[in-house]
């Protein structure tokens, strides 16, 4: 059995991470984006992965005609076989990105898992429930809008012009 691909390894570990199947995360992503970012932005990472994969596939392939065993390249094959290998270590670069991205949003989802339980959280949200208690400006009265800073003069300043 072949090696798993770049595509097979992102899906397994989106899978593990929101524990249910792929098809099922492909439909909230597309539904429901705004339950959950990180999701849509993994399955993001997923689709560009998805091409990557796709593409690395076809210049391994053209490669492995170009270089089949007793098939003797003619000279002016010798510049696609060149270009091919290089196109495939391009692919390949860019589908080890496109998995350290969705590692990089699988622990961004972890750590804002465990943010949310801890006790930097409950200090967090008192603190919000503290500032809406935080005591007004003299002569301010409640929900009234805080005029607007002057932010140049409105008239030219007196002096020499060039």
């Amino acid at each position: 059995m072949p090696d798993a691909t770049a595509l097979d390894q992102a899906t397994s570990m989106i899978e593990k991470a929101w524990a249910q199947p792929i098809e099922v995360l492909e439909v909230l992503a597309v539904r429901r984006p705004c339950d959950d970012p990180l999701l849509r932005s993994a399955m993001h990472i997923r689709t560009a992965l998805a091409i990557t994969d796709n593409s690395a596939a076809v210049h391994q392939d053209r490669l492995h005609a170009l270089t089949r065993p007793g098939y003797v390249p003619a000279y002016y094959e010798l510049e696609r076989i060149v270009s091919s290998a290089a196109d495939l270590r391009v692919a390949l670069a860019e589908g080890g990105a496109h998995l350290q991205a969705i590692r990089r949003v699988i622990e961004a989802r972890e750590a804002s898992s465990t943010a949310d339980r801890g006790p930097a959280a409950s200090l967090s949200r008192a603190a919000v429930a503290r500032s809406g208690l935080a005591p007004r400006a003299l002569g301010q009265v409640p929900d009234q809008p805080v005029p607007a800073a002057v932010v140049g003069s409105p008239t030219p300043a007196p002096g020499l012009r060039r």
